[in-house]
């Protein structure tokens, strides 16, 4: 029987993103002077991209993984060549299918949300390149397009966020994102530099296939470009302290915030999925981009309880979701990683899009969650049986903790979770519901457990997992995880029950994350001001 990869060449890898890059050439005065058929051809051009990203992937799927390359430029240095190539496997095809699907639906929502909004061409036009850039992100197969692309996805999305240019406060965070961009351009950018001196290519398949063999010990040059990538990687993601921006981006019409946060900020833990073979090998890396994902998740996770506006609360989630997978990247744990990156993209395209309906669930009579009244006794009791449900079903599932030792931690933070969600049922239920409780609590385990299986197998062969070198790293990393999920447990617990002055102090400073991003805008406005922008919003001018 033929191969399907023999008949179908790699190159239609390039179809999703040229579709969106040829329909964007329509010019900004052609759009400018026929919107609707601009937001027409949008919505044609995402629906031909995702088609096209359904048939790539059933003609690559569970197929090893393929290169192509176009045309090559050698480049001065010995440091590889610049080329328009393609780079196909597990990884690729799953955000390949991610992200033309949301955004087909963004483009969608946008059609009738903007319809004869001044400018509304104009804003199709940057979605379209917006689109195109990350498909183009995400199909390349050579480090340095690679790295054209992040930076092309990052000034595509800044004219997307300066939608509206009268708003000072959009401005303000449109000029803080983009400045948290240039430096990540510039670390990528470094990073690549420095893999392509060391390797001396710069096609993923040689650099996957010359890092295959672990170097004992890994060069002091390919350490930096993995703390490079870490870097790279943390600010687009939001990561702390650089987290503000994405909280203060909600001034940009709603589907931007949908593609922005279902699609743009996971690229961070996409570079690390991307760099695994590199990423693997260093432990100083991996423990760095543990630690930021771990302090990130761990503010904003108690920050978001104290927020009263939906998109805020939203975006605060997003920040500790990111947090949460670099978390899982530095553990080494790139298959749970992968599918908290598709969870929460689904997730959070539907609850932008769906926020106006949200309010209006908010002003229903239902059920509150008024934190119960068992006191610790209760949530250690139900953390005790959280575990053994969790640990339970990992052995069920074959989890291995002396190969892995971080996925310890995962099953903490699995049970943790459980915990919380038996405190939540059988405070609405009551504490009779307990088995009830203890029963979802199990589905939900195995669920998580049964997928992470699912994505460990899809993935084998695509993602390179831990060296031994790096590895031994985790043994000290998978108890401060664990304990810091502890901590979070009865802080979130202590802020939802308790009616102490204390815990109205905290509400206040927390309600205003810490102040921390106060302090880096006065430092980023001292070091870089943001452009004073009064002028209109985008009308039919298409400037």
């Amino acid at each position: 029987m033929t191969d399907i990869p023999s008949v179908v060449s790699p190159a239609v890898g390039l179809v999703p993103p040229a579709v969106l890059w040829l329909a964007g050439l329509v010019g900004s005065r052609w759009a400018a002077a026929r919107p609707a058929a601009v937001a027409r051809l949008n919505t044609a051009a995402a629906w031909t991209a995702f088609a096209a990203a359904l048939g790539i992937a059933a003609a690559f799927a569970l197929q090893p993984p393929v290169a192509w390359t176009a045309f090559s430029l050698p480049l001065p240095g010995n440091v590889g060549a610049f080329s328009l190539s393609v780079y196909l496997n597990a990884v690729t095809l799953v955000m390949l299918l991610l992200v033309s699907f949301v955004g087909v639906i963004v483009s969608r929502y946008a059609r009738t949300y903007l319809d004869r909004e001044p400018g509304q061409g104009r804003f199709h036009l940057w979605l379209m390149w917006t689109l195109a850039s990350i498909l183009t992100l995400i199909v390349s197969g050579n480090l340095l397009l690679f790295a054209l692309a992040w930076m092309a996805t990052s000034l595509c999305l800044h004219q997307l966020l300066t939608f509206y240019r009268e708003r000072p406060a959009a401005m303000l965070a449109a000029h803080k994102k983009f400045v948290a961009s240039r430096i990540g351009d510039a670390a990528l950018l470094l990073a690549v530099l420095l893999i392509g001196s060391h390797l001396h290519t710069l096609e993923l398949s040689e650099v996957y296939a010359r890092l295959a063999a672990p170097l004992q010990p890994l060069p002091l040059g390919l350490q930096a470009a993995a703390l490079l990538v870490v870097a790279s990687a943390a600010l687009k993601s939001a990561q702390f302290p650089l987290h503000g921006w994405l909280i203060q981006v909600m001034e940009a019409p709603t589907p931007v915030s949908a593609l922005l946060h279902a699609g743009i900020v996971n690229a961070g833990a996409f570079l690390v999925l991307r760099m695994s073979p590199l990423m693997s090998q260093s432990g100083l890396a991996l423990w760095v981009l543990a630690l930021i994902g771990l302090v990130t998740l761990a503010l904003a996770s108690l920050v978001m309880l104290t927020q009263t506006s939906i998109k805020v609360s939203l975006a605060w989630s997003t920040t500790a979701q990111m947090g949460f997978m670099l978390l899982e990247c530095g553990l080494g744990l790139y298959s749970l990683a992968m599918l908290h990156l598709v969870a929460h993209s689904l997730y959070k395209a539907h609850a932008f899009l769906a926020s106006g309906s949200g309010v209006d669930g908010f002003r229903a009579p239902v059920v509150r969650y008024a934190g119960g009244s068992g006191g610790g006794a209760q949530m250690v009791a139900l953390l005790a049986l959280a575990a053994a449900v969790s640990v339970g079903l990992a052995v069920a599932f074959g989890l291995d903790w002396r190969q892995e030792p971080a996925l310890i931690a995962a099953a903490a933070i699995v049970s943790v979770a459980s915990a919380q969600l038996m405190l939540q049922t059988t405070a609405v239920l009551g504490a009779a519901q307990w088995l009830r409780a203890v029963g979802l609590a199990a589905a939900v385990c195995t669920a998580y457990y049964a997928l992470h299986a699912a994505f460990d197998a899809l993935l084998r062969g695509s993602v390179v997992p831990l060296q031994p070198g790096a590895a031994a790293a985790q043994v000290w990393l998978v108890p401060l995880v664990v304990g810091v999920f502890l901590l979070l447990l009865a802080a979130q617990r202590f802020i939802a029950t308790s009616a102490s002055a204390l815990r109205q102090r905290l509400w206040v400073h927390l309600y205003n994350g810490l102040y921390i991003d106060v302090a880096i805008t006065r430092l980023l406005q001292r070091a870089w001001p943001s452009p004073t922008l009064q002028t209109p919003s985008p009308v039919s001018t298409g400037a």
